[in-house]
């Protein structure tokens, strides 16, 4: 949960600085709108996936599993699944196209993403493949029951996917580019 809330006011700060950028189409109000929408899809949809993708027999079972969220589940695709869904509903609602609100959105996500792993990694999962002892970062997972040496690949993915990603998404977006290139480069 304090990974989504820093992830939500990251993407708040970020998506308020990008408005602010001469030749931005967007105002603070719109700013606003878009990041609730996109907030309740991503934490919507990422419980829904859960449910859906990892214990759909529980589900099945006893419907009501959907909204036990104490018992934890959250899951990537789920999110994105929902976020893209917000966005869509958004854009039509303020007519405009998915893609100017996607690429738009797009250099925000890494950060986000990267503060998820960072939740994985103190949440001791999606812990990396065995390694040897000779990698001087590798770790025990408390989690993991064979416990063994492993890749924090949480960390990697922290790097690669939240910061340099950002920073590449960032840049590039900085010019004014042809629809879909932002979204697509990510």
């Amino acid at each position: 949960a304090i990974s989504y809330l820093i992830a939500f006011a990251i993407a708040s700060f970020l998506a308020n600085k990008r408005a602010k950028l001469k030749d931005s189409a967007w105002d603070k109000e719109q700013i606003s709108d878009m990041l609730f929408y996109g907030y309740l899809g991503v934490i919507l949809g990422g419980r829904i996936g859960y449910v859906i993708f990892y214990h759909f027999d529980l589900f099945m079972d006893n419907p009501l599993y959907l909204f036990k969220v104490w018992e934890g589940g959250m899951s990537f695709h789920g999110g994105l699944l929902g976020l893209i869904f917000a966005l869509w509903f958004f854009a039509r609602k303020t007519h405009r196209s998915f893609w100017q609100v996607a690429d738009f959105v797009t250099p925000i996500a890494p950060l986000g993403l990267g503060s998820g792993r960072i939740g994985n990694f103190i949440n001791g999962e999606l812990w990396g493949r065995p390694t040897s002892a000779d990698i001087p970062w590798a770790m025990r997972f408390p989690s993991d029951n064979l416990h063994l040496l492993r890749h924090p690949s949480q960390l990697y993915e922290f790097l690669l996917e939240g910061i340099l990603l950002f920073v590449i998404l960032w840049v590039y977006s900085s010019k004014r580019r042809v629809e879909k290139s932002v979204s697509a480069l990510f």
